[in-house]
C-alpha cells in the first residue's frame, strides 16, 4: 500500500509495527491485556519510549535500572502522598536493564506517578537502593510537588510526574529567526525579568509575563533570548533568612528534572502541564522573528552530595548518573555537590533525547550548557579528547540548526576557552572577551592588542577554517558578576546580603567605580559612568562574533554592588523599570546601536570585497595602517569595509580612546569620492549620536579622554 507522505493510513495491515510518542495509529486490536496485578490490566510496554506516554487505552511506563532487583509503579490521586495503587513490573517486564508495562484504563488527567526501586545498599560501591523512597521518573516531563515559588516540600511530601498532553497546535511563523552570527542575545532571568512592580506587567514573573514585554524587545532591537534554567528547579536549597530577607537559590541552576518546564513560571495552574504557557511564549517570540535559547545544567543536580536529598538518580542507579570517589562519594566539578556522570552511554542517551524533546516539542532554537567542561569529562573526571556526548550532539540529526553554546570551563579548574572540542559545530561563551576588555576600555596597561584580537572575532582563538564565523560569543555583562552600571560603580564585590562573609562571588571583576564606591550625586562621575557604559555597548555592538549582554545593561539596572545574586529573589536581582524611565540615553543608545548593528553586515561577517581593496578588517593606531600596539597603548582604531549585497560600499572606522587625555587620529584615506561622517561619539553625552551629517575635513578627528567613536564612508556630496 503506498501512502502519501504526511498522511496517516486508516488502515494498518501489519501487524507488528513501532509505537512512537503522539502516535495516531489505530492499535486498538493489537494492544490486548496479557495480565492483572492488583486489579489492573497490564501487559509489556513498548521498551523504546521512555518515560511514561498516554497512548491509546491506557499509559506507557518504561525506566531503566541496571542495578535494581525490582521496580514498582506507584498511583498517586492529584496532591495526595500516599499511593492508590502499586503495580509491580514483573520479571517478565524486565528485557535486559529496562522495565516496561502498558497500563490499560488509566487516563493521562487522572493520577501521577512515582517508583519504587528495589536493589543493594552498598555506599562504598555507590549502590543507595531503598524500596521505600519514591522516585520521580528522569524522563517526566512534568512534574508536581514543589509548584508555588519558596514553597519548600514538607517532609512527608515529595517529587512525583504527571503524564502530558503534547497537543499544542503550533503555527508557522511568519519570519525565520536569524542565524547565531546575525543574532544579538539577551540574557534573562524568567521571573527576574519582570517580578518588580515596575514591570507593569499582569502577570510579573512569568512566562506569560514575558509575551507582555515582546514589544519592547522589538524596540530594543533585540532577536535572541537566552532564558535561565527553566528546566524544573529546586528553589529551596539551602533556603535561609539573612538580613530579614528570605533567600532562595533563584537563579535555578539546580536541576529537579530535565525533560519539565518549571512548574511556578506559568501563571495559572496548568494540570498535567504540557508547557502550554511556555510554548505560547516561543511560538509569540517565533512569530516576531526572535530565536529562543535556553541556558541548560548538565553537569550536576538537585540530589547534591552524601548529605543532599534522596529523590530520583540516586535511588535509580547512582554509581551510573553520578561521578564517584573509589570509595563512593561524590566529585564536585559542578560547585553544587556532585557531578553528572554524562559521558557513561545511559546518562549521554539520556541528555541526547532530552534536548532532542525540547527541540521537536517546544521549538527551542538553541542551547547554553552550563559549565560545559564537565560534559567532556571522563567517568574518572579526566578531560576527554573527544567527549562521546560532545559529539553525539554536534552530529545529531535532530539538532542540525540548533545551536550549540558552551560555557567552556568548570569548577574544576578546566577552562577550554578556545579549545572546547567543537567538531566545527559548538560556539562558546568567549570569558577572553569579557577579560581582556574590561581591563582594555577601563584603561590599563598591556591589552590593546588582545582587546583588538578580540573586537575582530578572536581569530587567535577560533580560527575561521576550523571554528566558522559563529563560534565566539562575546559578552561583558552576563547574569554571572557585576551588571555593566556596576561594572563602572564598584571596585570592590558587595555580596553581604548572601551570608558568606562576602566570600562568595569572584574577585576578578576587572572593574572601575570612576573615582567613588556606589551610588553618587557627583555629576561628573555620573556622566563618566554613562560614557564608560555606552563605550562598552559601541565596542560590543562592532565585534565579530555575536553579541550578548545581561537584560537591564541597556537601561542602567544595578544590583547594588552584588556580582554574585544567585540567591536573591529580591530588588537586588529582579529588573527595576523605572530606571528605563532614570536613564533614557543609555536605552536609546543601547538601541541606536543595536540596529546600527543589523544594518551593517560587515559588522557581523566577510561580505563581497570593497572595490577600494580595503580588506575587510584592518587594525589603525593614531595614524592610518600603523598598528605598532605596545604596553602603553590605549588607543585602537579597526576599519571595517566591504559591499553589501546590493553592491553599495560600507566602510566603518571604530576608534576607542581609553587613555584618560584627548588624541588626534587620523582616518585612513577613502576612495575620492567617498568622506567620512561622524556617526556617533560617546564623549558628547546625551549627544552622543550624531544626528546629522558631520563631514571630516582632512580626515581628522580629536578624540577626547575615554571615548569611542565610530565613523561612515559617504558618498561626497558637493
Amino acid at each position: 500500500m503506498t501512502t502519501m507522505i504526511g498522511q496517516i493510513p486508516k488502515r494498518i495491515e501489519k501487524k507488528e509495527y513501532l509505537l512512537l510518542e503522539d502516535t495516531t495509529l489505530e492499535i486498538e486490536e493489537n494492544l490486548k491485556p496479557t495480565d492483572e496485578i492488583n486489579g489492573f490490566k497490564v501487559r509489556q510496554g513498548f521498551y523504546e519510549i521512555n518515560g511514561a506516554s498516554a497512548l491509546p487505552n491506557g499509559v506507557n511506563f518504561t525506566i531503566i535500572s541496571y542495578s535494581a532487583t525490582s521496580c514498582e509503579l506507584l498511583l498517586f490521586h492529584r496532591k495526595a502522598g500516599t499511593p492508590y495503587a502499586r503495580i509491580p513490573f514483573l520479571s517478565k517486564y524486565r528485557v535486559g536493564n529496562v522495565y516496561s508495562m502498558f497500563v490499560f484504563g488509566l487516563k493521562a488527567d487522572e493520577f501521577e506517578y512515582a517508583y519504587s526501586i528495589d536493589g543493594p545498599w552498598d555506599p562504598a560501591k555507590g549502590l543507595l537502593f531503598h524500596k521505600e523512597n519514591y522516585l520521580l521518573d528522569p524522563y517526566a516531563k512534568a512534574v508536581t510537588g514543589q509548584s508555588e515559588w519558596g514553597r519548600k516540600l514538607s517532609d512527608d511530601s515529595f517529587y512525583k510526574a504527571r503524564v502530558v498532553h503534547n497537543n499544542f497546535q503550533w503555527k508557522v511563523p511568519a519570519k525565520k529567526v536569524a542565524n547565531l552570527r546575525d543574532c544579538i542575545i539577551y540574557e534573562m532571568h524568567v521571573r527576574g525579568f519582570t517580578k518588580h512592580e515596575s514591570s507593569k506587567v499582569k502577570h510579573p514573573g512569568t512566562f506569560d509575563a514575558i509575551r507582555e514585554k515582546i514589544p519592547y524587545l522589538l524596540e530594543l532591537g533585540i532577536n535572541a533570548i537566552e532564558l535561565m534554567p527553566v528546566f524544573e528547579f529546586d528553589e529551596t536549597r539551602n533556603m535561609r533568612t539573612i538580613n530579614g530577607r528570605t533567600l532562595l537559590d533563584y537563579w535555578g541552576y539546580n536541576p529537579v528534572c530535565f525533560f519539565a518546564p518549571n512548574t511556578s513560571y506559568a501563571s495559572d495552574v496548568e494540570y498535567n502541564r504540557e508547557g502550554k504557557e511556555l510554548k505560547t511564549l516561543i511560538q509569540d517570540l517565533h512569530e516576531k522573528g526572535i530565536k529562543v535559547i535556553l541556558d541548560v545544567v548538565f553537569n550536576h543536580t538537585a540530589e547534591g552530595n552524601e548529605d543532599g536529598p534522596f529523590f530520583s538518580f540516586k535511588g535509580i542507579d547512582n554509581n551510573i548518573y553520578y561521578m564517584l570517589t573509589p570509595d563512593g562519594n561524590y566529585y564536585n566539578f559542578s560547585g553544587c555537590g556532585n557531578t553528572l556522570n554524562c559521558n557513561h552511554p545511559v546518562v549521554r542517551d539520556m541528555i541526547l533525547n532530552c534536548l532532542r524533546y525540547w527541540k521537536i516539542n517546544y521549538h527551542i532554537d538553541g542551547f547554553r550548557f552550563d559549565l560545559a567542561s564537565i560534559l567532556g569529562r571522563s567517568e574518572d573526571a579526566s578531560p576527554m579528547s573527544k567527549p562521546p556526548l560532545l559529539e553525539s550532539l554536534a552530529y545529531d540529526p535532530i539538532l542540525y540548526g540548533t545551536d550549540l553554546i558552551a560555557e567552556a570551563w568548570d569548577a574544576g579548574g578546566l577552562y577550554q576557552v578556545g579549545s572546547f572540542p567543537s567538531w566545527n559545530r559548538w560556539a562558546e561563551w568567549n570569558g577572553k572577551y569579557r577579560d581582556d576588555l574590561r581591563c582594555f576600555l577601563k584603561g590599563d596597561e598591556g591589552f590593546a592588542y588582545a582587546a583588538a584580537m578580540r573586537i575582530l572575532g578572536s581569530l587567535d582563538l577560533y580560527p575561521r577554517e576550523k571554528r566558522g564565523d559563529s563560534a565566539s560569543v562575546n559578552f561583558l555583562t552576563c547574569h554571572d558578576g557585576f551588571t555593566l552600571y556596576d561594572l563602572y560603580s564598584y571596585n570592590e564585590k558587595h555580596n553581604e546580603d548572601n551570608g558568606w562573609n562576602n566570600t562568595d562571588g569572584s574577585n576578578d571583576n576587572r572593574s572601575w567605580n570612576c573615582g567613588e564606591e556606589g551610588e553618587t550625586q557627583n555629576p561628573e562621575i555620573k556622566h563618566l559612568r554613562f560614557r564608560l557604559i555606552k563605550n562598552a555597548c559601541a565596542v560590543l555592538m562592532c565585534s565579530r562574533g555575536t553579541p550578548m549582554f545581561l537584560a537591564g545593561d541597556e537601561f542602567g539596572n544595578t544590583q547594588y554592588g552584588n556580582n554574585n545574586p544567585y540567591c536573591q529573589d529580591n530588588e537586588i536581582s529582579w529588573l527595576n523599570w523605572n530606571f528605563l524611565t532614570q536613564n533614557r540615553e543609555i536605552f536609546d543608545f543601547f538601541k541606536f546601536m543595536i540596529h546600527f548593528r543589523h544594518r551593517h553586515s560587515i559588522l557581523r561577517e566577510d561580505t563581497l570585497p570593497s572595490k577600494a581593496g580595503f580588506p575587510f578588517l584592518s587594525l589603525h593606531g593614531t595614524i592610518p595602517w600603523k598598528s605598532d600596539y605596545r604596553d602603553d597603548t590605549r588607543m585602537i582604531g579597526i576599519l571595517f569595509a566591504g559591499r553589501e549585497e546590493s553592491g553599495e560600499e560600507d566602510f566603518l572606522y571604530l576608534g576607542i580612546n581609553a587613555y584618560w587625555e584627548s588624541m588626534e587620529i587620523v582616518l585612513p584615506k577613502l576612495p575620492d569620492v567617498f568622506c567620512w561622517i561622524s556617526v556617533l561619539d560617546t564623549s558628547r553625552g546625551e549627544a552622543s549620536i550624531i544626528r546629522e551629517e558631520e563631514w571630516l575635513g582632512e580626515n581628522r578627528y580629536i578624540m577626547h579622554p575615554r571615548s569611542v567613536c565610530i565613523f561612515q564612508g559617504k558618498l561626497f556630496k558637493k
